[in-house]
């Protein structure tokens, strides 16, 4: 077949397409690459906590795990016991107290330290209730901020009140001296307070798994990319097929026009 013009302007046009599919291909490559970089942080150096985070705001990822310290005063009466626990694989409490910053008079729970048992726990809120610093003048807390956890329901046949989420929605509603504005998150004390087992709380981990949604996305422009060039190739072996089967059936009817009638016609 002789090269058609306009079957060479749809090749153009077929490889334009192709080559901006590609791009969109690489683009969304790119993203998930991106998306799952690691970004080094130091979590390690404790920041002003205003600085990591913001009363009545969202925490962003950045903040997860960050040390932070502030300077406040602890509520009294405001301790609460949290369950079901763990610390480097032992079951037991969280003693969860409540402080009040000096810069913004904003709420925030503190996880002060872990027992193994109940009445260890009760007897150390009765020892932070005995101290007296609650209320009493400035402290500053150190430790590790983390974003509040969703609130649980117990389970049906136990008691109703018991608390297995540091949840500052359900504190705030347990903290009869609350006024807003409370932060999203809290901080796990970093030394421990009376009596109380130290609460293992490592550095985050920052490994981040590739994003294969986008993955996904860049494979199928790659599929589109391919159909392109195909869509060009069938539509032009299609006019081949049909150009050639009109010139056998031309010549079919020419052979017969130029072939001798048969005897006894």
């Amino acid at each position: 077949m002789m090269v058609r013009p306009r079957w060479v302007l749809a090749l153009l046009l077929a490889l334009g397409i192709a080559a901006a599919f590609a791009l969109l291909g690489q683009w969304q490559l790119e993203r998930a690459i991106v998306s799952g970089e690691v970004v080094e942080r130091s979590t390690e150096t404790a920041l002003p906590l205003d600085k990591v985070a913001k009363p009545g705001g969202p925490v962003n990822e950045s903040a997860t795990g960050q040390k932070v310290s502030v300077a406040g005063h602890f509520v009294a009466g405001d301790d609460q016991l949290i369950r079901d626990r763990v610390n480097q694989g032992e079951d037991g409490y969280w003693v969860v107290s409540h402080f009040v910053t000096d810069a913004d008079s904003a709420s925030i729970p503190v996880a002060r330290g872990f027992a193994a048992d109940e009445a260890a726990a009760r007897s150390a809120i009765r020892s932070l209730a005995a101290s007296g610093d609650a209320g009493a003048s400035s402290v500053t807390v150190t430790g590790r901020f983390l974003p509040s956890e969703a609130p649980v329901v117990p389970p049906e046949g136990t008691d109703p009140h018991a608390m297995t989420a540091v949840s500052v929605a359900a504190l705030i509603n347990l903290w009869p001296d609350f006024t807003a504005p409370v932060y999203a998150g809290y901080i796990v004390d970093a030394g421990a307070q009376h009596g109380l087992d130290l609460i293992y709380s490592p550095a985050p981990d920052d490994d981040v798994a590739l994003n294969w949604l986008n993955v996904f996305y860049a494979a199928e422009w790659a599929v589109f990319a391919g159909f392109a060039v195909f869509l060009w190739y069938r539509l032009v072996r299609d006019a081949v097929e049909r150009e050639e089967e009109e010139e056998a059936a031309l010549a079919d009817a020419g052979s017969l026009a130029a072939s001798p009638p048969s005897p006894g016609t």
